[in-house]
């Protein structure tokens, strides 16, 4: 099965991909959000940019707690969707991590739930870390939420299906490369789809080289979305706080 190594541009476009999905826990994810803002206590006229955004709807939270929000995102169908949410101090755009995006422009920038090492070229992870760092204030921060690379490798789920809307999803994993390789694989009105998610499996060290490289200071990190400890073994995430 050949996948194109921009995956994400096909994947996230597709509305298969939000059918897999629709079940993710919201209440977690406004909980989280809650503890981040009582946590950096951004006042309230910060800009504030949802990296990576989706239908936005982290944006639209952060926007709901009286912030000004943009978020960008790759998928246009998805920023259809976010655009429908839009209000004077909520704005979406179809953008690619890669390029600045309003340079020295935002106080806090957040890159949520694990989206981020989805290119095929490490290099291309710098070049998106340091087009970001651009797009933060002198003295601004960055919060980078991923996964516990070496905790989901270690308890890797090979196999499992998932019956969503009267679809049956086949789901494998893979350590690659480099990469932990998902591959989702269904049928739907007589026809097959097979779609791949890659991202990077990068590790705590390397994450640290990136920061070096982008001469971001690391202030904080946190293993869990209760702002917890970081533990290298026990922890679900690696949440970074960043200071430029």
């Amino acid at each position: 099965m050949e996948v194109p190594s921009d995956w994400f541009s096909t994947w996230f476009d597709s509305p298969y991909y939000h059918i897999l999905y629709k079940n993710r826990d919201a209440h977690e994810a406004q909980r989280f959000m809650d503890n981040l803002l009582e946590h950096l206590h951004p006042k309230a006229t910060c800009k504030l940019l949802d990296l990576a955004c989706g239908r936005g709807r982290h944006a639209i939270y952060l926007n709901q707690k009286g912030y000004d929000v943009t978020g960008i995102d790759l998928s246009e169908q998805s920023i259809a969707v976010a655009q429908q949410s839009e209000n004077e101090r909520l704005h979406f755009y179809v953008h690619d991590m890669r390029n600045i995006f309003r340079p020295d422009h935002f106080d806090f920038i957040f890159n949520l739930f694990t989206s981020f090492g989805y290119f095929q070229e490490d290099y291309e992870n710098v070049v998106a870390l340091r087009a970001t760092t651009a797009s933060i204030k002198p003295g601004g921060k960055l919060i980078i939420d991923f996964m516990n690379t070496q905790r989901v490798i270690d308890r890797l789920v090979l196999h499992e299906t998932k019956e969503v809307d009267g679809i049956t999803f086949d789901i494998t994993r893979r350590v690659e490369m480099g990469f932990i390789i998902k591959t989702i694989s269904f049928q739907d009105k007589g026809q097959d789809f097979h779609y791949q998610e890659r991202v990077r499996a990068l590790r705590y060290e390397e994450f640290i080289e990136y920061f070096q490289m982008c001469q971001l200071r690391l202030a904080e990190v946190f293993g869990d979305y209760h702002l917890g400890p970081f533990d290298p073994v026990k922890s679900e995430r690696m949440i970074f706080v960043l200071k430029k």
